[in-house]
């Protein structure tokens, strides 16, 4: 099997040499510049809802990191109900012990709503692992040692074959070989083969599907052990994000992969760059070290021992893993020591290195295979609230804490600002600048009363930990007095005050707390309609000065016989009437080859149709807008940016193909002209959306409806018309 080593290695540097290329996209999440985000280790997604409606939102979290929520495995015996179950896939049907489908939907779309995100952990790497069997979380059956997954499907030629694992047990021993760490069985998980094809188009269908519900990015769990390429694959294969659910049209997921380097082994997070953010628990390990001895927090982001760039880094205190001693730990700072615990947190979100998630635990004694806090029947508890807004019931909730959630404010506010400066540390107390957006400090013990060189304009400011005002003088200095031993933390910042966290509100969703439900078709799809009816088509396309776009389409000689040249009698052209989109100097090339055009079809101008300065049409036109008011091309229809060409039409939907109709999109005094051909696989998003009856090498639309598409892509989104 050489061979197959040596095709590794050529994938992977070719992988490696388009990296740069692929950067743009992956790596920052859309969350209007909110900068932290919070894992919810193992909640309930009605109570994920619930906390984004009541807290995150005001908070100012950009978003939430979900358990995993596929189908796993049950565990009932030699470990009762344990957390790590959730971490061996059964099938990827979203009905696990946090709740059902039809949950999950309507927790991303609330939380959507007030604009927190939402981030999965997902388990692509394997699924479980060997010596298990029965039903999963959704009740569908699998044999991992005969590697039977029927739920997605995948059969024994899924997974890696064992003559590529170097291992004399099949399984991970040596992480000093590369083909060791991602060609064997992780601690004895069923290793999915990457570099297939029914692999990487499962993935990416899983992936798109939840992006399509309004998911906003992906953890991946284990991804030290996959080959970036394969990785990539998948993503690369994953739907843009969901516009619908108040995403910029063409917006990548934001992925962040965990890759456990410690430099002491072959697999780098240098080999993930250009694929998003990779996990730096390196930091963990310096964050530790620096609360214990504060004059090494300078020296956390530590270039020489190759950690992640800040631009590539993902930063956090601690996470499931290693709070319980796996993942590289044993010095790791965590809600067991809340002092040492609220230091390194808060120092976390003033420092500038990273993207940053803060953990939300529930506790655990010494069984680290302890699953959440439970019912009798072990089913997951409520997160309950206290007067206090903190919880009880066995969960932790340092994302409450008030040094913690405070300090999202601060971060917040100096995202935009370098590196720190006018640094500071005695060995007890640490302060810096973050340039003149903010000033942090924080005591190891003792309280702390001193003045500092704030490097902020002059004025009176509020410390949001403690809600004390202060003044920053005109030389800049500023009196810092900490004396709240439990949150040793004074941070002032540009915009930031010591309100209290206000409850965002949206439209509620329905209560699904008793109801079982095992899969979810999704809401009905608008009917086919008959007829003549208003037909929109935006193509989403950045032209230069000079070109213009056109159409044309109808249905596809491969799938309706009896094609012509003839236009005005080709039974695959369709009848239609162009509209006006406005009358102004904007729309006179439109207005004018718009005129005498009465057909979708794929032969170009028709005769008799309009000639603007001696060019004539292309097709049928299409003309540039935007969704900015005042801009000469605003239309009230265009819900996504610049550069959506548009049409509207009169169009007899009685000749589409079952409702649906083709279209490609040609542009003039660009070369070729024409988009390549479309693999529009997938459904498309929208409140009409759905799968068309057939496949074609074009872009698929529903007549009657609005539709979205993009230039060179199979995305695609239908929707009804809004009522304006």
């Amino acid at each position: 099997m050489q061979w197959l080593f040596i095709l590794r290695l050529v994938a992977l540097a070719y992988a490696l040499s388009l990296s740069s290329a692929q950067e743009v996209g992956y790596e920052t999440p859309a969350c209007n510049g909110k900068t932290v985000i919070v894992h919810l280790f193992e909640w309930r997604w009605t109570d994920v809802a619930l906390e984004c409606e009541r807290f995150l939102a005001g908070a100012g979290y950009c978003g939430v990191q979900l358990s995993p929520p596929n189908e796993h495995v049950v565990i009932t015996e030699e470990y009762p109900y344990p957390w790590w179950q959730r971490y061996q896939p059964v099938s990827y049907k979203l009905e696990s012990r946090s709740g059902n489908e039809e949950e999950f939907v309507d927790m991303v779309h609330r939380c959507n709503a007030v604009g927190v995100r939402i981030f999965v952990d997902a388990v692509v790497n394997h699924m479980a692992g060997l010596g298990r069997q029965g039903v999963g979380s959704a009740g569908t059956s699998f044999n991992s040692d005969n590697l039977d997954f029927p739920g997605v499907p995948y059969t024994p030629e899924d997974f890696t074959p064992r003559e590529m694992c170097p291992s004399g047990s099949g399984s991970v021993d040596n992480y000093g070989d590369p083909y060791n760490v991602r060609n064997c069985y992780l601690v004895g998980l069923t290793d999915l083969y990457g570099a297939t094809d029914h692999v990487q188009q499962s993935v990416a269908a899983y992936f798109s599907k939840l992006v399509d519900i309004g998911v906003a990015g992906f953890r991946i769990d284990a991804a030290k052990h996959m080959w970036p390429e394969d990785l990539q694959a998948m993503m690369d294969l994953t739907n843009d994000l969901n516009s619908d659910q108040g995403f910029p049209a063409g917006t990548r997921p934001f992925f962040y992969h965990e890759v456990i380097d410690r430099n002491d082994g072959a697999v780098t997070v240098q080999e993930y760059y250009g694929m998003g953010r990779i996990t730096e628990f390196r930091y963990s390990q310096k964050i530790a070290w620096g609360i214990q001895d504060p004059s090494q927090l300078e020296g956390v982001y530590d270039p020489g021992w190759f950690m992640a760039d800040p631009d590539k880094a993902f930063v956090f205190v601690d996470n499931h893993d290693n709070q319980r001693g796996h993942g590289g730990a044993g010095d790791t700072l965590t809600h067991k020591w809340p002092h040492d615990y609220r230091l390194g947190v808060a120092f976390t979100l003033a420092q500038p290195y990273g993207y940053t998630r803060v953990m939300s635990s529930y506790y655990f004694d010494d069984d680290t295979d302890a699953g959440p806090p439970h019912n009798s029947d072990y089913s997951t508890s409520n997160v309950i609230i206290n007067g206090e807004n903190q919880c009880e019931g066995g969960w932790v909730c340092e994302h409450r804490w008030p040094s913690i959630f405070k300090m999202v404010r601060f971060r917040n506010a100096v995202s935009s600002t370098g590196w720190w400066e006018n640094y500071y540390c005695d060995g007890n107390a640490v302060a810096f600048s973050r340039g003149d957006k903010g000033f942090f400090a924080m005591v190891k013990y003792g309280t702390l009363s001193q003045t500092f060189q704030s490097g902020m304009p002059a004025g009176t400011y509020e410390d949001i930990i403690s809600c004390q005002s202060v003044t920053v003088k005109g030389d800049g200095t500023v009196q810092v007095s900490i004396t709240n031993e439990e949150e040793p933390v004074f941070a002032i910042c540009q915009g930031c005050d010591c309100s209290d966290i206000p409850i965002v509100t949206a439209t509620p969703g329905p209560d699904y707390s008793t109801t079982t439900v095992t899969t979810t078709q999704g809401p009905t799809a608008p009917p086919i309609v008959e007829g003549i009816h208003r037909t929109v088509v935006f193509i989403q396309k950045q032209t230069s000065d000079g070109q213009d776009l056109f159409i044309r389409g109808g249905i596809d000689a491969e799938h309706r016989p009896g094609c012509t040249s003839e236009v005005t009698t080709d039974p695959c052209a369709i009848d239609m009437e162009t509209n006006s989109l406005g009358e102004t100097n904007h729309y006179i090339k439109y207005n004018t080859w718009r005129q005498g055009d009465t057909r979708l079809d794929w032969q170009g101008s028709e005769p008799g149709q309009g000639t603007y300065q001696g060019q004539p049409a292309s097709g049928s036109p299409l003309a540039w807008t935007s969704n900015q008011p005042g801009n000469p091309g605003y239309q009230e229809l265009n819900q996504w940016g610049e550069h959506y060409w548009m049409i509207d039409t009169n169009m007899d939907c009685s000749q589409a193909e079952n409702g649906w109709f083709e279209i490609k999109a040609f542009v003039t005094n660009s070369g070729s002209g024409w988009e390549g051909d479309i693999n529009q696989a997938s459904s498309c998003t929208g409140t009409a959306g759905g799968s068309a009856p057939y496949t074609t090498k074009n872009h698929l639309g529903r007549c009657g409806y609005v539709n979205v598409f993009t230039f060179d892509s199979p995305n695609c989104i239908v929707n009804i018309f809004p009522s304006f």
